[in-house]
């Protein structure tokens, strides 16, 4: 009890020295001529097209919108502009930008004329699902139902679906680099912006509707259903669900399903840039597919959608610099200096693979290979200068063997201590574009031989077979 006690104060202690280290990162000015001055300075990429795409995109939304009406809807604009061009506000606003991209494009879909949208399929989706699976699964799925699994389906579906994506970026703003904050505000924004488009573009009707009205022609002026979630506002004695789903911008959006690309690229993200927590986010997105059937909000076809579209955008746009373990697991610059007893082990900072977890992978009958351990020499150090001597070195190989041993710091008498050295200190320097190297530059010419540099007791030199 004391020690679940004592690793929760460290938790918190841990997530409170990381918010002051996250804080201390921010930029407080408040001059739009510090944000002119970096755009002055700024090296345009292709990649940035897409800030085009998105005035474009929004001049559109913006333009059809009916709610708030003009003029009060310009203030929308205004506030988004004032909000990137103030340094305080633009480091978040900036990398957000394609979430606030995707949240106004599904929003003002509702916006968008009946008399040029195309046509809902409602047997489409069921029909495939019947083709491929064999059975139309998501039925199955729904035709037993109880209490508990309603709670454990909308846990992730009703609740997670809406509060995961700030709390992955708030932990990534904690303790990882500012290119991982940009990264996932990118790739989370984009693929849900794609599939609302796709949804504009390819309406069909969700399962609930099949179980309302069968296969009947579905119109535009039809309000959405909660489908199981109406169980969950009985259980809680509330119109919360059935509310917002009558009220649903995309009646129609069965596919792809949002709610599976959202919580694979969750999985994905998470599991990348936290390898720790792997298994536990995939239990997660696990559960959430079985709730989208089970609350009768996607066919299983629709869930397959959602999660290759987020599959492909994660890997697409998955910058090389942070493909690396190392690279992905990096801590923010002044973390270090912020939360007490943080440090990476030598694993995670070379990028190489941990012996240990192979071994706990393996199991506990796994042989051990001497490269698992980090065996340190008893041996001192010894000067290297008589390796590649030059004349008049004061060190000699004479004088390397009168010097006397001298004491590791930090060991206990053995010698294993961090002080010490690894055995193996050849350089092999001398062997890189040798070509180029002279005595005068300290260097002597890789030969099959070497010569030892006469001591003070020796006059000739002494030639030794390599």
């Amino acid at each position: 009890m004391a020690a679940t006690a004592t690793k929760s104060r460290n938790a918190f202690t841990t997530f409170g020295q990381a918010f002051l280290a996250g804080v201390a990162r921010l930029d407080k000015s408040l001059s739009p001529a510090v944000t002119f001055n970096k755009l002055r300075n700024y090296k345009f990429v292709l990649s940035d097209a897409m800030h085009i795409f998105n005035i474009f995109l929004a001049a559109y939304w913006f333009t059809i919108m009916t709610n708030p009406p003009f003029p009060f809807k310009l203030g929308i604009p205004v506030l988004w502009v004032i909000a990137l061009i103030i340094p305080v506000t633009s480091q978040f606003f900036v990398p957000a930008t394609p979430i606030f991209i995707y949240l106004l494009s599904f929003y003002s879909s509702r916006f968008v004329s009946a008399d040029v949208r195309p046509a809902i399929s409602v047997s489409l989706l069921p029909t495939l699902e019947s083709v491929l699976y064999g059975a139309n699964i998501s039925d199955i799925l729904t035709r037993f139902t109880h209490p508990i699994l309603d709670v454990i389906a909308w846990i992730p579906y009703g609740v997670g679906h809406f509060t995961i994506p700030f709390a992955v970026g708030a932990f990534v703003w904690l303790f990882r680099t500012k290119e991982v904050i940009h990264f996932w505000g990118r790739v989370f924004g984009y693929m849900n912006l794609t599939g609302v488009i796709i949804q504009i573009i390819f309406p069909c009707s969700p399962p609930w509707y099949e179980v309302i009205y069968g296969l009947t022609p579905a119109n535009y002026g039809m309000k959405g259903s909660p489908g199981g979630l109406a169980r969950i506002d009985a259980l809680l004695h509330t119109q919360m669900y059935t509310s917002a789903f009558s009220n649903s911008p995309m009646v129609f959006g069965a596919f792809p399903s949002l709610h599976a690309g959202a919580a694979t690229m969750e999985a994905l993200f998470i599991s990348h840039f936290f390898p720790q927590t792997t298994k536990f986010v995939w239990a997660y997105t696990g559960v959430l597919y079985w709730a989208t059937m089970y609350l009768t909000h996607h066919y299983l076809i629709d869930v397959v959608g959602g999660a290759c579209m987020a599959t492909a955008f994660f890997y697409f746009c998955l910058p090389d610099d942070l493909k690396g373990v190392a690279a992905a697991t990096a801590p923010p610059p002044n973390l270090t200096s912020f939360v007490t007893g943080y440090q990476r082990s030598k694993y995670e900072v070379y990028d190489l693979e941990d012996p240990r977890r192979t071994r706990a992978n393996a199991g506990p009958r796994a042989m051990l290979d001497a490269a698992d351990f980090d065996v340190e020499s008893d041996e001192e150090e010894v000067d290297i200068t008589y390796r590649s001597p030059v004349p008049g070195a004061s060190s000699s190989f004479a004088s390397q063997q009168k010097k006397p041993p001298t004491q590791k710091s930090g060991g206990n008498g053995a010698g294993r201590g961090r002080g010490g050295s690894h055995r193996h200190t050849a350089s092999i320097a001398s062997l890189i574009r040798n070509e180029e190297r002279g005595p005068e530059d300290g260097w002597s010419p890789v030969t099959g031989t070497f010569a030892i540099p006469p001591t003070n007791n020796a006059r000739e030199g002494v030639t030794v077979k390599a």
